[in-house]
C-alpha cells in the first residue's frame, strides 16, 4: 500500500520526498523533544486536565513549528551543509529545492501555526511573536556566537509559557523553573548533537558549544543535565508533586547518566545515538507529572 501511495505521489508531486526531508517529517525526534515539555506544561497549568482544544492546538503546533524551524535552519545553512558529512544530502544543499521554495514553505508553516494560536487568547497570541523571533534567529547564531545551542534552548522552551498562558491565562513563578530546566536540557542534548559535527565545524568555521568547550564537552553536558534535574526537582517541590513525579524524575536522572557514560569517548556514532534517544528524558519527566495528576 505504501509503495502505491508513494508511486502516486511521485507522479502528482515529484518533489514531495524533498519536502519531507526538508521539514524532517521522516525524523520526528526533534518534535518529541519539543512535545514532552509542552504537554507537561499544559497538564501542570490545568492541574491535571487540560482543555482538549489546547492539547490539539499545541500538539499540531509543535510539529508545525519544529518543521518550520528545520526549514529556516536549512535555509541558513544552505551553503554550509554540503561540506558536512551528516548534512551534505539535504535538499537545499543539493539544489533539489531552492531558497525561494524554502522561504515560501517557512512562511506557510508559521502561518498555519499562527492560525492555531489565534484560537487561544490574547496573552498567548502576544507571546507567540517572541517565540517566532527566537525560532527565526537561532539558525543564524552559529555564525556569531559559540552558543547557538543557548538560542535553541530559548526557542524550544518558549512553548512552556505559551502553554500556561493558553490554559490558565497567567504565568506563575514555576513557569520559569520549568523554562530554565528545558533550556539547560536543550543545551545539553544539542551539545551532544554538535559533538557529532565538531570535526567538520572546525574545518569550515561553524561555531557551537562543542567547538567552544573542547575537551570539557562531556563534563559540561553532565553539569547541564545535573542542573536540569535540579530545576525539575525545585519545580516539583514548588508544585507539591508526589511519589509518581519523583519516580519519573529519578528514572530520568538515571537515563541521563547512562547517556553521559556512552558519550564519554566522544565517538561520533555514540553521540548521535544518545542525541536521538534524548527525548526519553523528557518523556520520563512528563510521565511522572502526568501520573501524579492522574492519581490525585
Amino acid at each position: 500500500m505504501r509503495t502505491l501511495v508513494t508511486q502516486q505521489l511521485d507522479k502528482l508531486w515529484p518533489a514531495w520526498i524533498h519536502w519531507v526531508q526538508l521539514t524532517r517529517l521522516d525524523r520526528p525526534i526533534g518534535s518529541y523533544l519539543l512535545l514532552w515539555p509542552t504537554l507537561a506544561a499544559l497538564i501542570i497549568a490545568a492541574h491535571g486536565m487540560p482543555a482538549l482544544g489546547n492539547v490539539v492546538i499545541f500538539v499540531v503546533g509543535v510539529f508545525l513549528m519544529r518543521s518550520a524551524g528545520c526549514v529556516i535552519n536549512d535555509f541558513a545553512d544552505r551553503k554550509i551543509d554540503g561540506h558536512v558529512k551528516r548534512t551534505k544530502d539535504r535538499p537545499l544543499a543539493t539544489g533539489k529545492l531552492t531558497s525561494k521554495q524554502a522561504l515560501t514553505g517557512f512562511a506557510m508553516l508559521i502561518s498555519c501555526a499562527f492560525v492555531l494560536v489565534l484560537m487561544t487568547n490574547p496573552f498567548t497570541i502576544a507571546l507567540s511573536f517572541a517565540g517566532l523571533a527566537l525560532a527565526s534567529i537561532y539558525p543564524f547564531m552559529k555564525r556569531h556566537t559559540h552558543m547557538p545551542q543557548l538560542f535553541l534552548g530559548a526557542a524550544y522552551s518558549w512553548s512552556i509559557p505559551m502553554a500556561f498562558a493558553a490554559q490558565s491565562n497567567e504565568l506563575p513563578q514555576v513557569v520559569w523553573l520549568l523554562y530554565c530546566a528545558n533550556l539547560t536540557w536543550t543545551v545539553a542534548f544539542d551539545t551532544m548533537y554538535a559533538m557529532v559535527d565538531r570535526d567538520d565545524d572546525l574545518r569550515i568555521g561553524v561555531k557551537s558549544t562543542a567547538v567552544l568547550l573542547g575537551d570539557l564537552d562531556v563534563a559540561a553536558v553532565a553539569s547541564l543535565m545535573a542542573i536540569t534535574g535540579l530545576f525539575y526537582l525545585l519545580a516539583g517541590q514548588q508544585l507539591q508533586l508526589g511519589l509518581y513525579f519523583y519516580l519519573g524524575w529519578a528514572l530520568a536522572q538515571a537515563f541521563a547518566a547512562w547517556q553521559i557514560w556512552h558519550i564519554r569517548q566522544r565517538q561520533r556514532e555514540d553521540c548521535f545515538r544518545m542525541f536521538r534517544l534524548s527525548h526519553w528524558y523528557g518523556a520520563l519527566i512528563f510521565a511522572g507529572i502526568a501520573a501524579h495528576y492522574a492519581w490525585l
